[in-house]
């Protein structure tokens, strides 16, 4: 939203958290007396679907709240992945929702069951629209700040509540005319946000379970190698891990076989040296030999 892009002000994670529980709690309130006084199954039962977001976000500020804490000796390389363990979870929850909301849905259709709301009902649901997307734009602009993907699943897990009051007051507004709309649109929002949902639970599950470095990440260290060595190092098996904003990175380099080894020494410490610098990683680098004699040891290059 641009009054946030424009605010000037740097909008962190537990900003983003405690203001969604703040929200999510009124708003639970708010569309529960709603559903009592009209008497409307769909309203009670979004309203327990906020309150869902509000134990999302408490998921999400313990998950930035571990992550956030120094490596210590049962973790040496920090708790930055408890973060994406929280995105995780924000994504699984996602996923029961979008199920459980389907199912209603195809029901509703099946049933042909219309709902009948009141001018109160419909100003509860434009507020609680408006308010939820005000939320999924904090979120993203928060994860835009820090990198998050749990922010990010989060402002979706937002976003998908602004689906669920805009399907609301579709209905609302269309009941009268098309009985059928209300499950219909329902249905569809539904599998979007179960695709969402699938795409943040695999995002989150790639950086546990280890994955390649892309092909951008691999050119520029070669780059560099290359400045740093006139010949062909041949790096070979990388494998990148992600811990939150720390990053571990591995692979192999192939020097001549009759290289002294303070030379080889030297290479590989400036090769990580430039790494940790310009790209923020931390390596880890294996040298393999290969038969190739050179008459004079090259010096590696510190520029």
């Amino acid at each position: 939203m641009i009054f946030i892009e424009n605010s000037g002000k740097r909008i962190s994670g537990k900003f983003a958290g405690y203001f969604s529980i703040f929200g999510n709690t009124v708003l639970f309130a708010l569309k529960l007396w709603a559903g009592i006084v009209t008497g409307s199954v769909a309203l009670i039962a979004d309203a327990w679907h906020t309150l869902s977001d509000s134990v999302s976000s408490v998921i999400l500020l313990v998950g930035i709240y571990v992550s956030s804490k120094p490596a210590d000796k049962e973790h040496p390389y920090g708790h930055g992945r408890a973060e994406i363990i929280a995105s995780l979870l924000i994504g699984l929850i996602l996923v029961l929702i979008a199920i459980n909301f389907l199912y209603e849905s195809v029901n509703r259709i099946i049933s042909g069951e219309t709902v009948k709301y009141g001018y109160f009902a419909i100003t509860i649901t434009a507020v609680s629209l408006v308010v939820k997307e005000i939320m999924a734009q904090i979120s993203f602009y928060a994860s835009r700040n820090e990198g998050s993907k749990a922010l990010f699943a989060d402002g979706w897990h937002h976003r998908s509540d602004a689906f669920t009051s805009l399907i609301i007051l579709a209905g609302i507004l269309l009941g009268g005319y098309i009985w059928w709309i209300d499950g219909a649109l329902g249905a569809f929002v539904s599998v979007m946000i179960l695709i969402l949902a699938f795409r943040i639970v695999k995002d989150s599950i790639n950086p546990l379970l280890g994955e390649k470095p892309d092909k951008e990440l691999i050119e520029k260290i070669n780059n560099i190698g290359n400045e740093i060595y006139s010949d062909d190092l041949y790096s070979h098996h990388f494998n990148i891990h992600k811990y939150g904003n720390h990053t571990e990175l591995t692979f192999h380099i192939k020097l001549p076989g009759n290289y002294k080894l303070d030379q080889a020494n030297r290479i590989t410490a400036l090769f990580i040296k430039r790494i940790r610098s310009e790209l923020d990683i931390f390596a880890t680098i294996y040298i393999d030999a290969y038969n190739k004699k050179v008459k004079k040891q090259k010096q590696p290059t510190e520029n």
